[in-house]
């Protein structure tokens, strides 16, 4: 095995890190990536001699040290990480549109959660008995803080 093929070991040990890290997470590609890490360096010192070795063990050290420290400085986690805002808020309720008894249709499916339309007023709901399909007639039963209980007012 020559120089080349062990900077090559490193190399794709360092590639595979990265991968992991970025696309393919869940740690295996990574343990594969140090252990061509080490395979290299266990060879740099098996065939070379403990100089080499440890020259190869601090170059390896090094350079995953800066490549991953240079990745972190750049723009690069800023094209890569989720920037949205959450804006959207609980059920605001309005004692005046929305109290028991109060009628309306589900917009969405209720599985059991969904979203349903109360004249002008479109809130979260949950359902009491379970699934409610969409566009079926709902009713308020319960009203817990932020949380509205319909069922279909079919069922009545």
């Amino acid at each position: 095995m020559g120089y080349i093929t062990l900077i090559l070991l490193i190399l794709l040990g360092i590639v595979l890190m990265i991968l992991d890290f970025l696309v393919i997470p869940g740690g295996v590609v990574a343990i594969i990536g140090v252990l061509c890490m080490v395979g290299g360096v266990v060879s740099a010192f098996v065939q070379f001699g403990t100089t080499v070795g440890f020259l190869t063990l601090l170059l390896t050290a090094v350079l995953t040290f800066l490549f991953f420290f240079l990745m972190m400085r750049t723009k690069t986690w800023r094209k890569l990480q989720l920037n949205t805002q959450i804006d959207s808020k609980m059920n605001e309720i309005d004692e005046t549109k929305l109290k028991v008894g109060t009628e309306g249709v589900s917009v969405s499916r209720l599985a059991p959660t969904g979203t349903a339309v109360f004249g002008d007023t479109e809130a979260e709901v949950v359902s009491l008995q379970g699934f409610i399909d969409e566009n079926t007639p709902v009713v308020i039963r319960k009203i817990e803080g932020s949380k509205i209980i319909v069922e279909n007012s079919h069922q009545n």
